[in-house]
C-alpha cells in the first residue's frame, strides 16, 4: 500500500515481503524518485517475513539514497516500526546502517492505495535478474553474506543465462 503525504512517500508493507513484490517496490520507488520525491518511509509493523530478495532490493534503495546524499542531495529512506525479527534481520545481514530506523504513529487516517494496480506479473527473466541483483547487493554490503548467498547467486546467474539464451533464440 502506498500514500504520498507532504512530499513523503509512505509504503506500507504487510504480510510476506518476498521476491515477487520486490519488483513492484523497486519500480514504484524509481518512478517516484524520477518525479522528485526524496523521502520514503517503509512502514513495516505488519510485515511478518522478509525474504532475502526483498531485503536486497531495499538495500539497493538504501544505497541509492546514500549515494545521492554523498552528492549533496537531501533525501532519506526510513524504516518505520520494524518488529524484532525484521530488525534483527536488517542488523544481521549488515544493511541496517542504510536506513533511518524510526518508531512512528500509524497514519491510519491517510488514504493508502495498492502498490501495483492490476499490472501483469513480471516475466521470469525479470524476476530472476532482480533476485540475482538483490543477492549481489547483499553480498557486496557484508562479506559475511557471501557464504549465505553464494550458491543462490550462482544458481540464479545460471538460470538467468539460460532464460536469456532461450529468449534470444
Amino acid at each position: 500500500m502506498i500514500a504520498v503525504l507532504d512530499r513523503a512517500v509512505w509504503i506500507k508493507i504487510s504480510g510476506r515481503a518476498n521476491f515477487t513484490s520486490s519488483i513492484d517496490l523497486k519500480r514504484v520507488v524509481n518512478e517516484l524518485w524520477d518525479r522528485g520525491y526524496r523521502r520514503f518511509v517503509f512502514e513495516i509493523s505488519n510485515c511478518v517475513l522478509m525474504d532475502s530478495t526483498f531485503l536486497g532490493v531495499m538495500a539497493g534503495i538504501g544505497l541509492k539514497f546514500a549515494e545521492a546524499n554523498q552528492r549533496g542531495e537531501i533525501c532519506s529512506v526510513e524504516i518505520a516500526n520494524p518488529n524484532e525479527r525484521i530488525a534483527d534481520l536488517l542488523e544481521n545481514l549488515g544493511v541496517a546502517h542504510l536506513f533511518k530506523i524510526v518508531d512512528v504513529e500509524h497514519h491510519a487516517n491517510e488514504k493508502f492505495e495498492p502498490l501495483s494496480a492490476n499490472e501483469p506479473p513480471a516475466p521470469r527473466v525479470e524476476v530472476t535478474r532482480n533476485c540475482l541483483e538483490a543477492h549481489e547487493i547483499l553480498m557486496g554490503l557484508n562479506p559475511e553474506n557471501v557464504g549465505k548467498f553464494k550458491d543462490v547467486a550462482i544458481f540464479l546467474a545460471e538460470d538467468l543465462k539460460k532464460l536469456e539464451q532461450a529468449k534470444g533464440s
